[in-house]
Formats: C-alpha cells, sequence, structure tokens
C-alpha cells in the first residue's frame, strides 16, 4: 500500500468562480493497486449506520459510515448489480437489490444472508426498482421495455406493463408523497406515468407521456411538493419538468460546456448525479471529470435556466471516473449546513472515498477503503471517456 496526500481543504475569497467554491479533499489516504474492481452504487441506512457499497464482482460490501470498517458482504447475484436501496417497508436491517441477472433479492445486514428472490425471468434484466403503492408494498421493476410488478407481502407478481416502452426501462420511482404514481424512464426518450391504484394495465394506467427525445439515464423528484423532475440522459443532457403538466421547463443541451465554463479545472466530462435540499429548495448537478474531480453546481430553472459556478469541489480522492455520490444527509440542510461527513463517492479506480466538509473539527479522518478489491493501473482507462 502507498498513501496519497491530497490537497488542503480551503475557502476561497470569492476572487474568481474557482477559489469561491468550498474546496474538499481526502487526508492520508490508503490505496490499494491490484484487481479489476468498479464501485457501482452507495446505499446508506441511518437507522442501522450501515453503508452499503454495490461492486463489479456482483458483491454487496458493508462499512461503517463514520470509521470505514469493514463489517461483511453479501453474494447471491450472477450478473452485475443496477441498484441497492434500504426502502424495504419495516424492515430497518434488509437491504434489496436488482440484477442483470433478471432477480430482486433481499439480504439481512446481520447476518449477510439472503432472505427472498423475486424473478422477473430469465431472459430480463432488471434495471432499476422502487418500493411504494397506496398499500406501500407494491414493488415496481424496470426490465427490458417492460414494468413489473410485485405485492411484496406474498412475492407474487401482479401486473405487467409492456406497451407503453419499446427500449429498456431505465428507471422506476414511485412519486414522494403520492405512493400510488409511478414515473419510468427509458432508453426509448420516454417518461411515462402511470397511476398504480386498481388492476394496473397499460391502457387504463398511463396517465401521460413526456418525450425527452433521447436515451434516458436517470431521474429524481425535486421541488417543496416534489411537484418537479430533472432528468440526465446518456448523451450527459439536462433537462427540467413539470410532471403533473407533462411539460418541460428547461432543457440544458450543452450542460456539459456550461458546467466547464463555470470553473478553470479540467473539463466536465459526464454528470454523476443531482441532488436536491428541501431545506434550502435547491438543486445541484454534480459533474465529474476523467480524472476524477467532482463539482456540485447550482441550477437556477426560474425564470431562466442557468448553471452556475460550483459550490463544491471534491478533488484528491479518485484517480478515475466517478460512478456514485451519496451525500451525508440530503434532508438535513444545504452544502453550507452540513456538519463533518460531507459524503461518500466510488468509482471506477475501485475507491470507496469518504469527504470532510470544511468546517469539521476532525479535519485528519477522511478515508478511502483499503478492504475494497481496487482497478489494477493496466485497466485503469479502458472507460475513461465512457462512464455509462
Amino acid at each position: 500500500m502507498d498513501a496519497d496526500t491530497a490537497m488542503e481543504m480551503e475557502i476561497g475569497d470569492g476572487s474568481s468562480s474557482h477559489s469561491s467554491s468550498k474546496r474538499l479533499g481526502i487526508k492520508n489516504a490508503i490505496q490499494t493497486n491490484f484487481g479489476d474492481d468498479y464501485v457501482f452504487q452507495i446505499a446508506s441506512s441511518q437507522e442501522i449506520s450501515t453503508l452499503a457499497v454495490s461492486l463489479s464482482t456482483n458483491t454487496i460490501k458493508f462499512y461503517s459510515p463514520a470509521t470505514g470498517q469493514y463489517f461483511g458482504e453479501c453474494k447471491g447475484h450472477s450478473a452485475t448489480i443496477n441498484e441497492i436501496s434500504f426502502s424495504i417497508p419495516s424492515s430497518a436491517h434488509v437491504i434489496s437489490s436488482c440484477s442483470s441477472d433478471g432477480t430482486v433479492r433481499a439480504w439481512d445486514t446481520r447476518t449477510f444472508k439472503q432472505v427472498s428472490t423475486l424473478t422477473a425471468g430469465s431472459s430480463q434484466e432488471v434495471l432499476s426498482f422502487s418500493f411504494g403503492g397506496s398499500s406501500g408494498n407494491l414493488l415496481a421493476g424496470g426490465c427490458n421495455a417492460q414494468i413489473l410488478f410485485w405485492d411484496w407481502r406474498n412475492g407474487k407478481q401482479v401486473a405487467c406493463l409492456e406497451e407503453s416502452h419499446t427500449g429498456d426501462v431505465t428507471q422506476v420511482e414511485f412519486i414522494p408523497d403520492q405512493q400510488n404514481k409511478l414515473i419510468s424512464s427509458s432508453e426509448d426518450g420516454l417518461l411515462c406515468l402511470f397511476d398504480t391504484d386498481g388492476q394496473i394495465d397499460d391502457d387504463n394506467h398511463l396517465e401521460s407521456v413526456m418525450n425527452v427525445e433521447t436515451s434516458i439515464e436517470k431521474i429524481g423528484f425535486f421541488g417543496q411538493m416534489n411537484q418537479k423532475l430533472w432528468c440526465l440522459t446518456r448523451i450527459q443532457t439536462l433537462s427540467i419538468w413539470d410532471w403533473k403538466e407533462g411539460k418541460r421547463e428547461v432543457n440544458f443541451e450543452e450542460a456539459r460546456s456550461s458546467a466547464s465554463d463555470r470553473w478553470n479545472l479540467d473539463h466536465v466530462d459526464y454528470f454523476v448525479d443531482c441532488q436536491y435540499s428541501k431545506v434550502d429548495d435547491r438543486l445541484w448537478v454534480i459533474g465529474g471529470t476523467g480524472s476524477g474531480t467532482l463539482g456540485y453546481f447550482p441550477i437556477s430553472h426560474e425564470p431562466l435556466g442557468e448553471i452556475g459556478s460550483p459550490e463544491a469541489i471534491l478533488e484528491g480522492g479518485h484517480a478515475g471516473i466517478v460512478r456514485t455520490v451519496l451525500p451525508a444527509s440530503c434532508s438535513h440542510g444545504g452544502l453550507a449546513q452540513t456538519k463533518g461527513i460531507f459524503g461518500w463517492t466510488g468509482g471506477e479506480d475501485g475507491r470507496l472515498c469518504c469527504w470532510l466538509s470544511d468546517d469539521s473539527i476532525e479535519g485528519n479522518r477522511s478515508w478511502i477503503s483499503s478492504a475494497l478489491v481496487m482497478k489494477s493501473q493496466k485497466a485503469h482507462c479502458r472507460t475513461r471517456h465512457h462512464p455509462y
């Protein structure tokens, strides 16, 4: 193992778009240089203080979010794990996952054993899942041009929507506070809004269709009433929608160039995610460079769309494309109010990084997990310019 020392954390004086940003760094990072693994996604449970990490070895590993202590792992999927979430109703110790092996599985984080499996079919990949419905026990799974629904209580499939999309369903999301409403996104460029009450079918439960016009990567809700929808595409464009009205409000077709113009670091090559603070009613898009630097760019969507100068820059932790970002808290304030740990990131360099906010009193406790298998130097740049 060798140690990488990242740049000091500092706050600029506002003299430029770069120096005015909050600069966050990793201290005394430990890195191992073997293996050929990616970090795909990070999920957390505040109730049990556990961090879950899905890897390209089709494994989920668990850590302490405060210290990085390794707890254990879950193995069972035979293909890529596409999503993980601590979202099973009334089951704080259970994490669920979906995979290209055609299954949605649930795991007990106390024993690291599988407790249930739902199967979409041998020819299906489950690319996304979401819990909701009027009872909270409806599980939706986005598959190859289909949306499947199960009753989580008995594991029975209750519906299959197969006429609304013509491409892979990249994400399904029940709308917060309106759990009977579901929005799906697809490679066919469509966003579909469904009502999931009653006997679900394509003819009677499809309420509206929104055309993004290009393959959709990721969606999420924001606004005080979750009335808005952000949408990131496979070609790295960003759009803002009023899903109730079925109307696109802003379309950032040159989003990467707009973000790149707002700092004096390397060009923004890709977007990882968006983050919304309900306390501040603010939305950020998180852009990354091929060398692993991240920027939190604020988005103004009213009255005109604009991407602002980054309000936080994360550098010195990653040496390659970052695939996942998990903020320490999305519900207890915005960037300026977060105390202690700022968040976690994972990427194609095999690193799981913990970031401290600039006002942390424990500035030397950031860590990079040495329990993960790291990507080898030989394979490091294999997908440098194609993060997704």
